[in-house]
Order: C-alpha cells, then structure tokens, then sequence
C-alpha cells in the first residue's frame, strides 16, 4: 500500500478515486491533484513509480491541508462557535442540527432514538 499524508492508500484502485480515502480531498481535488502530477488515463496505484508517488506527496503536502491538520482546524472552529455562544454553536453544544432543518419530525439521527415518555397516550385519548 502506498502512503500518502500519513494515510495507506488502496493500491487496487484507481489514483483518483484511492486519494479520497484521505481527508480533506474530495472527488474535485482528487482529480486536480491527478491532473497536476501530469498522470495520463488515471492509473491505478500499484502501477504508479515512486517519482510518480513522490510528485502527488510532493503537491498535496504543498497544496492542500489534509488529515490532522485539517481535523485540527474544523474542530477549532466548533469550538469557538461554542465558546463564543453563538446559535450555531448552541445547536453543536445541544446535538441538534444547525442549519435550519425541522426537528418536530425528521432528524433522528441527530437526536436519538426515540424515547418514550409516560402517559402520552392516555392523554391523547381524553382529547
């Protein structure tokens, strides 16, 4: 397996597709960066040489900020979200989604399993 940015790549996939396994590059930096090491018909990486191997490190660790670093980063930004009281960061704090989705129904995975609370039902039948 070929190593990239602290990461063990696929060597059974094509070069495009085994760099998303890295985090921070997606399906358009992943071909950006194909694209920039001036591979041709997107090998797959147990065909690569290590000049081609060393040329893609070479772009990614100058170009792009990836794996701890970037997790780094995001988890900074929550952070400050939270600290700063924001209502995003409140939403982060709560477990609740952020961006304006409904939360009366839908968004079960973010909150959980149902729960059931006590006298639910008799309450809705004297109605």
């Amino acid at each position: 397996m070929a190593r990239l940015a602290g990461v063990d790549i696929p060597d059974n996939k094509r070069v495009e597709v085994a760099l998303r396994k890295i985090y921070g590059i997606g399906p358009t930096v992943a071909l950006k960066v194909v694209e920039q090491a001036g591979l041709t018909e997107n090998p797959r990486v147990k065909d690569l040489s290590e000049a081609e191997l060393g040329r893609i490190r070479e772009i990614i660790d100058r170009d792009y900020k990836t794996e701890g670093d970037l997790r780094r980063e995001v988890t900074g930004n929550i952070r400050r979200l939270i600290d700063i009281g924001s209502y995003r960061g409140i939403r982060h704090r709560r477990g609740l989604p952020l961006r304006g989705q409904r939360t009366k129904t839908n968004a079960r995975s973010k909150r959980g399993t149902r729960q059931t609370v006590a006298g639910r039902r008799r309450q809705a039948a004297r109605k």
